[in-house]
């Protein structure tokens, strides 16, 4: 049994349609189990391996890289760059970094990570911003192919489409509650069909599995709806354990996308519970922006986010020597 292999956008590259998700990959317990997470994933069929930046304040790349050691070309390889408004010397700079900790010397996707406050796409678009990186980078061959993702604002992905970039990929939050709430299914999944830009949907569990504890609907469902949308080429979930590893793999084994009829079912299912954005912490909370977002709009950040806490214990030798 295998994953069903997607075409890339207009490439012709394939991917698998199960992603493995980076920000996960550093809350394994070990560096050891890391690697063993991502063995174990290669050979259950999933190639898409996601990663930024500044997930774990680089943790997250650190283990990627040591446990794609001999495995690098099994895999087609994401990460984001973490510029947030901040210009394209900044983004070489980041780049450089990310290749280092990866243990390679290209990527097959970079991706502008973050985008979500409303004058982001102004910033990306001006002279001297990420865009220009991104197209320097391409020439350098050190990615194949660009990409931004973000998960507040289904309008600010719109203006990012429209200026007119020619992204090879987009990446989005897509389930059965954003169907509902501040729509990326039905705002920004049509326009990146037609322009034949990669759909790559994230937090199929809402980011923190939260409809899945108040026992809404199941994560078989969940990962059921996102991979089962028309035109989603990867759906990327977290998988920080073996457990979860495998109760993914059984869904995406050999994966026949759920009818029209069942779909709108689960839409409907979710419905009730989803108006209010309760589910969707992402999109009306702080509690996933990351810091490096905030602090290049001078934006306050949050005590209570996981890099902000991991940061404070390595400045004060209290961090995981793991």
């Amino acid at each position: 049994m295998n994953i069903p292999l997607r075409q890339f956008g207009k490439t012709n590259a394939q991917i698998s349609a199960l992603g493995f998700g980076g920000h996960h990959l550093g809350q394994a317990p070990s560096l050891a189990a890391a690697v063993d997470l991502v063995h174990a994933a290669i050979d259950g069929g999933i190639t898409f391996f996601d990663n930024c930046w500044e997930y774990h304040n680089g943790k997250s790349e650190v283990w990627l890289g040591e446990a794609l050691r001999g495995k690098r070309e099994q895999v087609f390889l994401m990460t984001k760059v973490c510029t947030h408004g901040r210009g394209a010397d900044l983004a070489l700079k980041m780049l450089e970094q990310s290749l280092r900790r990866l243990r390679t010397d290209h990527l097959d996707l970079w991706q502008v990570h973050g985008v979500v406050f409303d004058n982001d796409p102004e910033r990306a678009y001006a002279d001297g911003g990420v865009l220009e990186a991104l197209e320097q980078a391409k020439k350098q061959g050190k990615t194949r192919f660009v990409g931004f993702t973000g998960h507040r604002s289904p309008d600010v992905h719109l203006e990012m489409v429209t200026r007119g970039y020619a992204w090879d990929a987009v990446q989005m939050p897509l389930n059965c509650f954003d169907a509902s709430f501040r729509s990326f299914e039905q705002k920004v999944l049509p326009a990146l069909r037609e322009r034949g830009i990669a759909v790559l949907g994230m937090k199929p569990m809402t980011g923190k599995a939260g409809p899945i504890k108040a026992n809404v609907v199941t994560p078989e469902q969940m990962l059921r709806y996102a991979m089962s949308l028309p035109g989603v080429t990867t759906t990327i979930t977290g998988m920080e354990s073996r457990e979860r590893l495998e109760q993914n793999l059984r869904v995406a084994r050999d994966f026949k996308p759920l009818e029209p009829k069942a779909l709108q079912a689960l839409r409907d299912q979710c419905k009730p519970h989803a108006g209010d954005g309760r589910h969707e912490l992402y999109k009306v909370s702080l509690q996933f922006d990351n810091p490096e977002a905030r602090r290049a709009h001078d934006f306050p950040v949050d005590d209570a986010q996981m890099e902000i806490k991991e940061a404070f214990a390595a400045s004060t030798g209290k961090a995981s020597a793991k």
